[in-house]
Parts: C-alpha cells; structure tokens; sequence
C-alpha cells in the first residue's frame, strides 16, 4: 500500500522552517489588508472603508476629477494641513495652469505623495512627478485605468500565486478527508482569479464591486483557514493510531 507524506512524517527543523513562513505570510496578509484599507477608505468622503469605496476607485465618480475625489478620500489625510488641500483644489478649480502648479502645488507633492505615487513604485498607484501627469487627473474620475489596473494585475497574480502555491503545499500535509482538501487547496486560487476579474468589471459596472468584497473576503478567510489548520496540526494534533489485528 502505498505511503503518503504527512505532518507526522515532517521533521522538527522542516517544522520549524514552515510554522516561521506561514506566520510570516499571515502577518504580511494582515498588512495588505491595513494598506487597502488606508488607501481606499474614505473615498466617499465617509471615515472607513465601504463598498462606495471601492466602486470609486474602480468605477470612479464622473462629475468629479480623479484629483479631487482622492483629495476628498484617502489622498487628503497624507497632507500636512487643510491648507494644502485647499491649494490644490483651488489650482483644479482655476484651471490648472503650469505656472502654478510648480510654484505651489509641485512642492506640496514632492513633499507628501511620490514615496508611492511615482513611477518606481510598485504599488500600481498614478504618479504626480510631473505637471503632465498630474494634469490628467484633473479630468472627471473615470476610475481606474486599463493600464493601470493590467500592471497591478501581473504583479498580484504572480506574486499571490506563488505564495499560494507553497502555502498549499504545506496544506495537503494535513490528515483530513481527501475531497475536502482538494477543495480547500482550490479555492483561494478561484477567489484571486475572480477578485482581479472584478476590478476590469467594476469599472464598468459599478455595482459588481460587492463581487470584489466577496472574491477578497473568501481569499482571505480560505488562506487563513490553511495557515490555522497547518499550524494546528503540526504541533498539537495527534493522529489516531489504528489497532493491528492479530
């Protein structure tokens, strides 16, 4: 008969190696989960993060600029002062001419805004290094762009996948039914695919950003039940040893 790998099987320094990167890469889930927060919460113009949030930030808000709809939301609480926010959405307001964007508005985003809103950055946010790329979102919110939402695409695909990929291969040690494995293993995959399919979606149909909630909800709640469980039974669990017939 044949002999499958178990957790009791593991050693205690394969243990050790795989408790350390699974409470690491729950801690780092954590993190992602207070960055979304704090970069779409608010965008509605209400403290804390709602699914208005998040269809403006896909969908957008087309009577507003994309500038003044992020000075209103998550963009205005980087600022040093409402008095820097005033600024800026006077210089949209008046037109948004060159001059005075790099005598006044410039300086106030060098300062508070391109650790994260420039070209080197990872984070898929648009940057403001330039009075040209600021100008355009000047124009009424459309929401996020294609491009924008293709680049932050690839980076969470890849990235999530992989870290996926080994967290499940810790999983499928576990000693429970074989059905109910296989689709554990699956369905944070299924959550990641849907989650980003309904990015492009909501920027279409504003109303299919509760589908985003869901699809994230469900990744979140299925990685973190894999991480319990393996933690669980790698130290605690005790499997039952079957009596041989004489």
């Amino acid at each position: 008969m044949p002999h499958y790998r178990r957790m009791t099987d593991a050693s205690i320094s394969e243990k050790m190696l795989d408790t350390m990167f699974l409470i690491t890469i729950g801690l780092g889930y954590i993190f992602a989960l207070a960055h979304l927060y704090y970069s779409h919460q608010g965008n509605d113009g209400i403290p804390g993060l709602s699914v208005d949030d998040i269809k403006i930030a896909y969908y957008g808000e087309h009577q507003k600029t994309r500038l003044g709809a992020a000075l209103n939301g998550a963009m205005g609480v980087h600022l040093e002062s409402p008095r820097q926010k005033k600024t800026i959405a006077d210089w949209i307001r008046s037109g948004g001419s060159e001059k005075e964007f790099n005598s006044t508005v410039a300086p106030i985003l060098n300062k508070n805004c391109i650790v994260c809103h420039s070209s080197e950055s990872v984070m898929g946010l648009p940057p403001l290094t330039s009075y040209n790329e600021v100008k355009k979102l000047t124009e009424f919110d459309h929401g996020a762009s294609i491009q924008s939402l293709v680049r932050v695409s690839h980076i969470h695909l890849f990235g999530i996948a992989f870290l996926l990929f080994f967290v499940g291969r810790i999983f499928i040690l576990c000693e429970m039914p074989v059905m109910l494995k296989r689709i554990a293993v699956v369905i944070p995959f299924f959550a990641i695919l849907l989650d980003v399919l309904s990015w492009y979606v909501t920027r279409v149909i504003p109303d299919f950003a509760v589908m985003v909630v869901l699809s994230g909800a469900l990744m979140g709640i299925s990685l973190g039940i894999q991480i319990f469980v393996s933690l669980y039974q790698m130290w605690f669990y005790k499997p039952k040893i079957e009596p041989i017939e004489m």
